[in-house]
Order: structure tokens, then sequence, then C-alpha cells
């Protein structure tokens, strides 16, 4: 099984490729932290994130996920943002690594679970904000900075994969496959 990761700027676009990525037959893992946040928004917890256990609850809900996704027949799959994200996202918002995310990326590299090629959807150059994504673009591109730095600390090869249309987005990804 190959599981590759896409990842990218908030607001880049990466649900879409990953929808297209479905329709076209490929294994696709959902990102966690956008549901984390939904569900304690829910909850009438506005900024969810603003609690350092949010990072907590990101990790067990992309391990579920994960593990669910062992049981998928498709031979290559998309995961929508990695562990690897939560560690730039805890960066992001000041948390120190917690023990349960610090676990977490030790397994993976252990186990050599992801592919080291992580496409990363770059940024179009703006952000339209959700309840789950109240950031600026100037932050976004700050964010952006953190990914890659984060990535790269961890070994992994950052695939750029430029503004453009869903099925452009699409293409380049399947030229790499």
């Amino acid at each position: 099984m190959k599981r590759f990761i896409l990842t990218g700027t908030p607001g880049a676009g990466k649900t879409a490729i990953l929808r297209q990525l479905e329709l076209d037959g490929f294994g696709v893992i959902e990102e966690a932290a956008t549901d984390v946040i939904a569900l304690e928004q829910a909850k009438g917890v506005a900024e969810p994130w603003l609690d350092p256990v949010f990072i907590d609850k990101v990790v067990n809900l992309q391990r579920a996920r994960a593990a669910r996704g062992q049981g998928l027949p498709e031979q290559v799959q998309f995961h929508d943002r990695s562990p690897v994200c939560t560690a730039a996202l805890a960066r992001f918002l000041g948390y120190p690594p917690s023990e349960t995310l610090s676990r977490e990326l030790q397994h993976l590299e252990k186990e050599r679970f992801y592919e080291r090629r992580v496409f990363f959807v770059q940024s179009p150059g703006f952000v339209t904000p959700t309840e789950a994504r109240r950031i600026s673009l100037e932050e976004a591109h700050r964010f952006e900075t953190l990914h890659e730095q984060t990535y790269a600390a961890h070994g992994f090869d950052l695939i750029p994969i430029a503004p453009g249309s869903v099925l452009d987005r699409v293409a380049a990804i399947r030229c790499v496959l």
C-alpha cells in the first residue's frame, strides 16, 4: 500500500483535489483538524484550537482514520494532512509537541507509514474564511512556511502542486505516481 500525504496552505484547494482523486478511484483519508473544530464548535466551543488538548484530539482522530484506511482495497491512498501537519499546527499555535503527538510521529517514522514524497498544494493567493478557517493570507503564508520546515525536518520531500484548476492539479499528482 502506498500512502501519500496531501498538504499545504489552509484554503489552497486540498479538499477539491481529494474529491477528484476519490472519484478517480483512489483511497482517501479525510483531514482531522477541521472535523475536530466543527464538533467542538457544535458543542459551543467557539475557538477549540485555543485549548492545548486540541492537538491531541486531532492526532487521535488522524490515527483512527489512518487505521480504518488500512482496510481499504485501494493500493494508493491520499491522506488529507498527517501528524506532521499537526506538529506544524502545534508550532503555529505556540504549543510544544504533546506526548501523544511525539509518540505518533515516532511511530510513523519507525513504521515508514507514509511515502516520503508529499504533495504540497500551493496557495492560490487568497484565503476564504470559514468557521474552521479563521486565518489571514499573511498567517496562511507563515503556516505554509512552518509546514515546509516541519516536513523537511522529518525527512520528507515536498512536491509542489502549483495553483490551477482541480483537473490540472490532479494531473500533476498523477504524473508523479
